[in-house]
């Protein structure tokens, strides 16, 4: 008999009331409370009742819009979100086991204040935190800081002279930003703190770290002003479409996110990451990959479908995405899931078209089809994001200064 597949890593990515765009008009959705506590709690919650490795929340710093300028005026589709890393740090409170991943665009922000605000995240959630570092090179996003010019160019010009120049820069700065968030994390020595009221000493000067870093862009001294977080590195993750993320995704982070088509497609993507991996000096280290699907899953065969249809319909065009877009019964959504894992993705980030809808049927459906193949998890086994993932707490690089 064949072997049983390895178990998966499987996760789910939270954006408003759903990735389609007509989503909050279905039945069962809950647009009144997008911008509750409530509503983000109870679909965090319902993701670690699958056992899911973790959750993303989406954020940027404009509105939403199909339109790459800028606002697109419409105002029959969800516009506008709350604070990704404020929503995740409301939530960790009331979750036990799943980790939280919030995005954070890194082209426009401080990365001293976001290493602080993650490590927040990982202490409230006693380890279980991470981020997503998102790249805006949108026009419309720059002037509401005013520290760059704004980067002027169509998606059709990115692979221009000028476009390639702009996403260099971009990912490289990127890049940058993530070295000085893991230096950050790393600036106190996990011991540092001493807490002895006897002798009045709360920490250990000499094991706080400069991290004296200077880049193109900006410069940070250091250290940071929060202890190192329990992972010692929270989890870093990226999406990755093309060439400059992929090579941010394999000298950077943790788990990168793609979106292949099909399993030739996926192949080739890894073999570009793998091959970027080893370039960056990485290739003995575990970079997890994981697959992006938009998912609309129903029990019944044809289902799935026909709501697409629906949805479609209300929003007055066809669906279409960054990610393949699947439309089935949970069964079907396994096989290709584990089709995917035998191309060589190790883990999943699903992104369910309507909430809760589609997100209950990942966790009621799709998990327990995994499950009776063997494919995965039955229990939590892991206290920590980096353990369900399978990655060592790192060394802290100061501590043998």
């Amino acid at each position: 008999m064949p072997s049983a597949p390895s178990p998966l890593h499987l996760a789910v990515a939270l954006d408003a009331a759903g990735w389609h765009p007509a989503a909050w008009r279905e039945p069962g959705a809950r647009p009144r409370e997008l911008f509750t506590a409530r509503y983000w709690t109870d679909l965090v919650t319902e993701a670690e009742r699958g056992l899911l490795d973790f959750v993303t929340i989406e954020d940027s710093l404009s509105l939403q819009s199909s339109s790459f300028a800028g606002p697109d005026g419409r105002t029959d589709q969800v516009r506008g979100r709350l604070d990704a890393l404020l929503v995740a740090a409301r939530v960790a409170p009331l979750t036990r086991h799943i980790g939280l991943i919030p995005t954070a665009v890194v082209t426009h922000t401080e990365p001293f204040h976001v290493s602080k605000a993650v490590a927040t995240l990982d202490f409230v959630s006693t380890g279980r935190a991470g981020v997503q570092v998102k790249v805006s090179g949108r026009a419309d996003e720059a002037p509401h800081f005013g520290r760059r010019p704004a980067i002027r160019f169509r998606p059709d010009e990115l692979d221009s002279p000028a476009g390639l120049a702009a996403l260099k820069e971009l990912f490289d700065e990127a890049g940058d930003y993530v070295e000085v968030l893991r230096r950050l994390w790393d600036s106190w020595e996990d011991d540092a703190e001493i807490r002895d009221a006897a002798t009045g000493r709360f920490i250990d000067r000499d094991k706080l770290h400069y991290i004296d870093f200077t880049g193109e862009r900006f410069s940070v001294k250091g250290p940071s002003i929060t202890p190192r977080p329990p992972q010692g590195q929270p989890v870093v993750t990226a999406l990755a479409h093309r060439e400059e993320p992929f090579r941010l995704v394999a000298a950077s982070a943790d788990v990168g996110f793609v979106t292949p088509q099909d399993t030739a497609d996926t192949r080739a993507i890894l073999a570009r990451i793998r091959a970027a991996q080893a370039t960056a000096g990485r290739a003995d280290e575990t970079v997890h990959v994981f697959g992006d699907l938009v998912v609309l899953l129903d029990d019944e065969p044809g289902a799935a479908a026909d709501r697409r249809a629906r949805l479609e319909e209300r929003a007055g065009a066809p669906y279409t995405s960054d990610a393949r877009v699947f439309a089935g019964t949970p069964a079907e959504l396994a096989d290709l899931l584990l089709e995917g894992q035998e191309a060589g993705l190790t883990g999943f980030r699903l992104r369910p078209a309507v909430l809760p809808h589609d997100l209950e049927r990942i966790t009621r459906g799709l998990v327990p089809e995994l499950q009776r193949r063997g494919a995965f998890r039955t229990a939590y086994e892991a206290a920590t994001l980096r353990g369900l993932l399978g990655l060592p707490r790192p060394a802290n690089r100061y501590a043998a200064l």
